[in-house]
């Protein structure tokens, strides 16, 4: 199965790379990991929701460039369904039985996702109702993929 974490903007701290890099590493017995980054807009404070929709749009477009038609697309959004580790691990175990052989999860930048990469979506997924920093959210989903696929294969590493 390939696997293509598609995210808004760059990881600038150090140890948000070397967690990215560990759980790469991890995965790499499991899956062909891809991690791509499109450019993210300025969000200056206190902007009005027509710029932040244009925000939203212009990096909806950068997103959907990026996205095989292929691939079964699940999108990080706050609103999104919520799973267990084990449910999880089902979903990425019965897709790879379906035939579904690429999936791209999508990390918004700060403001979220335009409407047209929520439409894109196959399936929108939650990790808490708590809001959490983008760069943060990438080694929290690595971490529960390498965890999906170690309960997969039967292995201790999620209790």
């Amino acid at each position: 199965m390939k696997i293509t974490v598609l995210t808004v903007g760059k990881i600038k701290e150090r140890f948000y790379r070397d967690a990215i890099a560990e759980y790469a590493k991890r995965l790499s017995k499991y899956c062909k990991l891809e991690i791509l980054e499109v450019a993210d807009e300025k969000t200056p404070d206190a902007a009005s929701e027509t710029l932040e929709e244009n925000i939203r749009q212009k990096e909806g477009e950068r997103i959907l460039k990026c996205i095989r038609e292929d691939s079964y697309v699940i999108t990080l959004e706050i609103n999104g369904k919520m799973l267990d580790s084990v449910e999880f691990s089902q979903k990425i175990e019965s897709l790879g039985i379906q035939g579904k052989s690429h999936i791209t999860f999508v990390i918004g930048g700060s403001i979220g996702l335009c409407k047209e990469v929520r439409k894109r979506s196959d399936l929108a997924l939650s990790f808490s109702k708590m809001t959490f920093p983008h760069q943060l959210m990438r080694v929290v989903l690595l971490e529960q993929i390498y965890r999906s696929y170690r309960i997969i294969n039967g292995h201790s590493y999620h209790k």
